[in-house]
């Protein structure tokens, strides 16, 4: 089954645009930057979508403007919009248990305590979606975790962060294409 839409789970404006959990943000901005696709607000999907064309699939791109902990809204009104079955759907989020430098694609699962993944599995009543989960650490205390994760990286975390985006990037046709363990192979060893 091929990918649809792609969803990077972050928060919306300014002052949240170098946070660790905006890495989907990120990874969007830089997909649609390389697809030569323009974001446009849309109300009626409470966030910005662009839609783009990889490898040939026509596919849709958006980042929820509800704020991390409200992101299954956007993302149910779009999927029901358009009729995208969850295993047509990427979302990209930051991951806590992960070091920055590393990135893992997964298919279904829990939350993991992920506040923007619990909601939209709330949302979507279904957990059988691919997750491109982007490393950010663990601050090493789950009370600094709210503190860590809405504070940007430092600039060694940034460079790593920057690398695995760019890694993610060069295996998106594979993973839009249905080819997912060939990616895996791909960056679960790089």
């Amino acid at each position: 089954m091929t990918i649809k839409l792609i969803v990077g789970l972050g928060n919306p404006g300014k002052d949240y645009q170098t946070h660790r959990h905006n890495v989907g943000f990120w990874f969007c901005d830089a997909l649609a930057r390389l697809y030569t696709g323009a974001f446009k607000k849309e109300s009626k999907f409470f966030g910005e979508v662009a839609q783009v064309n990889i490898a040939g699939v026509s596919v849709r791109l958006l980042k929820p403007n509800t704020y991390m902990n409200a992101s299954g809204k956007s993302i149910q009104s779009i999927v029901n919009f358009y009729q995208i079955d969850a295993k047509e759907i990427l979302i990209v989020h930051d991951e806590l248990d992960i070091d920055p430098g590393t990135v893992k694609i997964k298919f279904s699962g829990g939350h993991g305590g992920h506040n923007g993944l619990r909601d939209t599995i709330k949302a979507l009543g279904n957990k059988d979606f691919y997750r491109l989960r982007i490393g950010i650490g663990h601050p090493g205390d789950k009370s600094k975790v709210a503190d860590f994760v809405l504070h940007a990286p430092n600039k060694s975390e940034i460079r790593v962060i920057e690398d695995v985006l760019s890694d993610s990037l060069n295996v998106i046709e594979q993973v839009v294409k249905d080819k997912v363990e060939l990616a895996m192979q791909t960056l679960h060893t790089e």
